[in-house]
């Protein structure tokens, strides 16, 4: 007889790194179901097959359009947060070379923007990579202080994805405006977490992934400021608007305009649920722990992502005591392979004896009470038991 390893719901850990992704909203699955089981028509199509595709496709324009503050043609749909951050930085730079090739950008960025930075510096161009503060955060200053005549693109997360610090963007984009720089934001991790009105916050190009704000993985887009040129990554027909060729993955773009929807509506709510869930969890560790320290800005975080730092453990001795109690991260989940202490705490100059010891707790909207304060419970265990062994 075969072991049935998958455990029923009840006895699944508590899901703590909604930052690394997210369920799919019930709202979200119902509005892609028609499209998995009876709108199959090719978008492009004339026909009738193709009609319901085709208006689906633009509703959703208009809803992540709406989350966002800008006009549906303003909005490009894409693979995902990867894509859509590559399509900004490379397309920036093809289009503007002939101005420049310098750009700016920080030391805690995602992969998704520091490879793509890096594989243009292996053709020629250059990049600026600035330092932050000890609670992640870039200065204006700094910012304005690194142009040089051939700056060409400023890009900066909106909000870090392990600390949850989030960036002064419009301080920035006032620079960049003033000196004719373009200036992109990744806003993966803030999107439904926080406003993001590209209007407000005066960016030219804004990235967004669907796997973060409870749609299906696979889908994003990329806010693209009117009257700015891109440069494709890909070549093809003429989907998008002639942007981005590919016949649309209409089912997941579905997904995500619910996913946009549900955000905005549920914006002031949602953000008040997972910040009381967050600090219900990060006063518990304190009060129970000796030596905890939270990391990131004390005010601009974040409501959902706590940086904990247990002094003298080891975060991947830590997730292996509570692992069957509580699902939560040492690091960005999309690209840790190893425990280490990571790139973007460096950056902040955590001390080696906290840093190695961090653990990445981020609720989400289904987080209740009740399993913050049993993660509280196996966190505290752990560490006791730990300590106590060594």
């Amino acid at each position: 007889m075969v072991e049935n390893h998958v455990m029923p719901h009840l006895e699944r850990p508590i899901y703590l790194d909604y930052n690394a992704t997210t369920p799919l909203d019930p709202e979200v699955v119902a509005a892609m179901r028609p499209y998995l089981e009876a709108h199959f028509g090719n978008p492009s199509s004339s026909h009738w097959y193709g009609a319901q595709p085709r208006m689906a496709v633009a509703e959703a324009r208009g809803q992540v359009a709406a989350l966002l503050n800008c006009q549906p043609a303003d909005i490009l749909f894409t693979s995902g947060g990867t894509e859509s951050n590559n399509h900004a930085i490379r397309g920036v730079a093809r289009t503007c070379q002939s101005r420049g090739r310098h750009m700016i950008t920080s030391q805690i960025e995602h992969p998704a923007v520091t490879e793509a930075c890096r594989r243009l510096e292996t053709e020629g161009f250059e990049v600026t990579y600035l330092p932050v503060d000890q609670s992640g955060l870039v200065s204006a200053a700094d910012v304005e202080g690194a142009i040089r005549p051939d700056t060409i693109l400023i890009t900066l997360m909106h909000a870090n994805n392990e600390v949850g610090t989030i960036q002064p963007i419009q301080a920035v984009s006032a620079v960049a405006r003033r000196r004719g720089i373009v200036f992109h934001t990744d806003a993966a991790q803030s999107a439904g977490k926080i406003p993001t009105d590209v209007r407000g916050l005066g960016v030219d190009l804004l990235t967004l992934a669907g796997h973060k704000i409870y749609a299906p993985k696979g889908v994003g887009a990329l806010y693209v400021r009117e009257g700015l040129a891109l440069e494709r990554l890909l070549e093809g027909a003429g989907q998008e608007g002639g942007r981005r060729p590919g016949t649309e993955n209409v089912l997941e773009i579905v997904g995500l305009g619910k996913a946009c929807e549900v955000a905005n509506r549920d914006l002031a709510r949602n953000m008040s649920h997972m910040r009381a869930r967050r600090d219900e969890i990060e006063q518990g560790l304190r009060e129970k722990i000796a030596d905890v320290r939270v990391n990131g800005h004390p005010e601009l975080r974040l409501p959902n992502t706590s940086s904990v730092s247990i002094r003298g453990l080891d975060a991947n001795d830590l997730l292996a005591e509570v692992g069957a109690l509580v699902a939560a991260s040492a690091g960005a989940a999309c690209h840790s392979g190893e425990i280490r202490v990571s790139r973007v705490l460096r950056a902040m100059n955590v001390p080696e004896e906290w840093a190695r010891g961090t653990l990445r707790l981020s609720t989400g909207r289904m987080t209740t009470s009740a399993q913050a304060q049993a993660a509280i419970k196996a966190i505290v265990a752990a560490a006791e038991k730990l300590r106590a062994s060594a």
